[in-house]
């Protein structure tokens, strides 16, 4: 999304040192350590049972650990889960899920018409129930949802999952304009080694038994990615935008 090297020189969003997470008897999460620039995109990559989703969690300090996880001041997190427990055919608009956020954070209706401004949604859509939006629509409907109340970090958890080509093109374009015109600090998980590599600034590697951190140039190399993935993953780094 943006380049490293720029990122490299700006304050630290998050700061993340020696973080574990012990779920009953298992350890998902050991001694893992990474930072966040502000206004950058950091990608978390790996197999599923990795752990991904459990960072998450402890990232927006819902579920308990071990280590340091420093936000900096007046970091406001907006979280998108990778499911969403709501029945796409139930009668509800997309203008119901904002004011229902709207009274819970206590925002504004011109928090919430900036929100849907900063996702490329107009007031009409939102009137239509949420059964009726297409993929990419709905994303980015939960996407405003997420930044009612004038969020400045967005956990996204396989935000392009279920969404066709168009519509993930879309996505990311909306990512990147979050990130670079509205220095929004975006964490992500993804599946899609093509996407990482175009548009984060730096990648976090997640296995049971490894992890890394650096930008795509270093961490989505043949060596690090079998290790990752514990088998080839035929995958060659592309150029960042």
């Amino acid at each position: 999304m943006s380049a490293a090297s720029n990122a490299d020189r700006r304050p630290n969003a998050l700061e993340v040192e020696r973080l574990s997470v012990r779920l009953g008897t298992v350890e998902v999460l050991r001694d893992l350590s990474f930072h966040v620039p502000r206004a950058s995109s950091l990608a978390v990559i790996g197999p599923n049972g990795a752990g991904k989703t459990v960072l998450f969690r402890a990232l927006a300090g819902s579920i308990p650990y071990a280590g340091r996880v420093s936000w900096a001041p007046g970091t406001k997190l907006g979280y998108v889960p990778q499911r969403l427990d709501l029945e796409r055919d139930l009668p509800v608009t997309g203008r119901d899920l904002l004011r229902a956020k709207a009274a819970m954070v206590q925002a504004s209706r011109a928090m919430v018409s900036e929100a849907l401004a900063r996702v490329g949604l107009d007031e009409p859509s939102t009137r239509a129930p949420i059964g009726a939006l297409s993929g990419g629509q709905f994303q980015r409907l939960l996407i405003a949802f997420a930044l009612v109340g004038n969020r400045n970090v967005l956990l996204l958890d396989e935000p392009a999952a279920g969404i066709d080509a168009p519509g993930q093109q879309q996505l990311n374009q909306l990512l990147v304009k979050l990130e670079q015109e509205q220095e929004m600090t975006i964490i992500f998980i993804s599946h899609d080694l093509t996407v990482v590599s175009q548009y984060a600034t730096n990648v976090l590697c997640l296995s049971r038994t490894y992890h890394c951190f650096g930008p795509p140039k270093t961490a989505l190399v043949p060596e690090v990615l079998d290790r990752l993935y514990g088998m080839p993953v035929g995958f060659h780094v592309h150029n960042a935008r």
